[in-house]
């Protein structure tokens, strides 16, 4: 394939005022104005001076940049290229979206937390972002923090986290269920530092507020899916407080290794994991993972009140590089346990149901890439607070790409956010006027225009004929 046009034409098309590559954002923000973002940032949002003036609008402007692509302040200047002013009445500076952003306080960002949160409730009308659950089936609400790395000594709060890794650390809460992609229910950043469960339990009960809040209300269970570092009574308790079961990885503590020790030898089931050979005729797994369950009460070191009664769910997976003791080898030494507390009923979900639920909490790690794909690439400013906003807006961004991703159906539903930001938002397009009006004149034969064209029936629906 040879290039088909020389220097000075190329020149001379990136000069044409009447060209966008980001023509997709039309309908994303007009889906984002649908949903309410420019009022509920401008009644919520009450920074001071003149840097907090229209509010909204310059929420709108950052949450625009990013689903555009944009990972930092001065990347805010793709929304004032080409012809985008004729297309957007407020395309303000990188530098007035980065004096917006310093001005935050922790309060603030609370402010915009309730924002986002009632963002995701409006688009939730737009389209049903967990799928339809129905009664008895489960909504998973995952809990994870992720550090983002930054560099040299100006960022506020930065430090050296459990990763080894100098950064920030952001706290998510997300929720899926078995047939929608996973949306962000709540967000905190916090210090380098800090431990995992720092703040793990405001977030938790935020979160699960907002759920109750997203249409439709089916009856579906709520399930909150962690890791152990948040194997802890105030999160677990949090959680069954707002009526929430609670599938949490446990600790090693002698226990909990007193409980695997009580499990007979038989009582050892087959799962479906790597190697594993299904047997047809017996019905059941060949494999060198198994599981089972015992009895377990958390928490007896608290109060008889505190302590909390469930399931603790073990899988086992051979050594493959025992030690060698000269005394006979004992339990640990020739298994590999990994445990999990839970609260659901085994009539709802038996002992092998449960492991693959639990499993299924890696789906978040999915949503920390592809953040980390986007606007997390970098936290753009040495202000904590105008950091902790830039993480509210990259939610509410990628929660904006997924319900465009919805409407768009077909691959898109379940698609990573940069895909369908590749696909259906940066757009190349000229403008053209006709009848006084703006006209958008795409490329011909797009490959995914079926997509885009489902976002815009979306939006303006057809009229109904009489």
């Amino acid at each position: 394939m040879q290039v088909s046009h020389t220097r000075s034409a190329l020149s001379a098309s990136f000069d044409e005022p009447n060209l966008i590559g980001s023509a997709g954002l039309v309908p994303m923000m007009e889906l984002a104005a649908e949903a309410g973002l420019h009022q509920l940032a401008k009644g919520r949002l009450t920074v001071p001076t003149d840097k907090g003036a229209n509010a909204g609008a310059k929420i709108a402007a950052l949450v625009a940049g990013m689903c555009a692509g944009a990972d930092s302040i001065d990347d805010m200047a793709i929304l004032r290229h080409g012809a985008m002013k004729r297309l957007f009445n407020a395309c303000y500076a990188p530098s007035t979206l980065g004096s917006f952003l310093r001005a935050f306080t922790f309060g603030h960002v609370r402010q915009l937390d309730a924002v986002a949160s009632r963002l995701l409730a409006n688009l939730s009308v737009s389209a049903s972002v967990l799928g339809s659950p129905g009664t008895g089936q489960f909504v998973y609400v995952d809990v994870d923090d992720t550090i983002i790395e930054v560099h040299g000594y100006q960022k506020q709060g930065s430090g050296y986290g459990y990763s080894g890794v100098r950064g920030l650390n952001a706290l998510l809460a997300t929720a899926s269920t078995e047939t929608a992609a996973p949306v962000i229910l709540g967000q905190r950043l916090r210090r380098g530092a800090v431990g995992s469960p720092r703040g793990a339990c405001r977030l938790i009960a935020d979160a699960l507020a907002t759920l109750k809040r997203l249409p439709p209300d089916s009856g579906a269970r709520m399930l909150v899916r962690a890791d152990s570092a948040f194997y802890g009574h105030a999160t677990v308790a949090t959680a069954l407080k707002a009526g929430a079961d609670v599938s949490v990885t446990v600790r090693m503590n002698p226990a909990v290794k007193a409980a695997i020790a009580t499990i007979a030898d038989d009582a050892w089931t087959g799962i479906e994991y790597p190697e594993a050979i299904y047997d047809e005729t017996t019905g059941t797994w060949t494999s060198k993972a198994e599981v089972a369950e015992v009895s377990f009460t958390a928490f007896t070191s608290r109060k008889k009140a505190e302590r909390i009664p469930g399931r603790l769910v073990v899988r086992r997976i051979p050594e493959l590089n025992p030690r060698q003791d000269d005394g006979q080898p004992t339990l640990f030494d020739t298994h590999r346990f990994h445990a999990f507390f839970t609260t659901v009923d085994p009539e709802v979900l038996d002992t092998v149901a449960a492991d693959q639920t639990h499993r299924g909490h890696a789906v978040i790690e999915q949503v920390n890439a592809d953040l980390k794909d986007s606007a997390l690439a970098h936290l753009p400013s040495g202000h904590f607070g105008a950091n902790s906003a830039w993480l509210v807006c990259t939610v509410m961004a990628y929660n904006l790409t997924r319900t465009a991703g919805l409407l768009a159906a077909g691959t898109f539903t379940k698609a990573r956010t940069g895909t369908i930001r590749a696909r259906l938002v940066n757009i190349p397009a000229r403008i053209a006027s006709s009848a006084r009006k703006i006209r958008i004149r795409l490329p011909e034969a797009w490959p995914w225009q079926q997509g885009l064209e489902r976002i815009f029936t979306a939006i303006h629906p057809p009229p109904q004929s009489a």
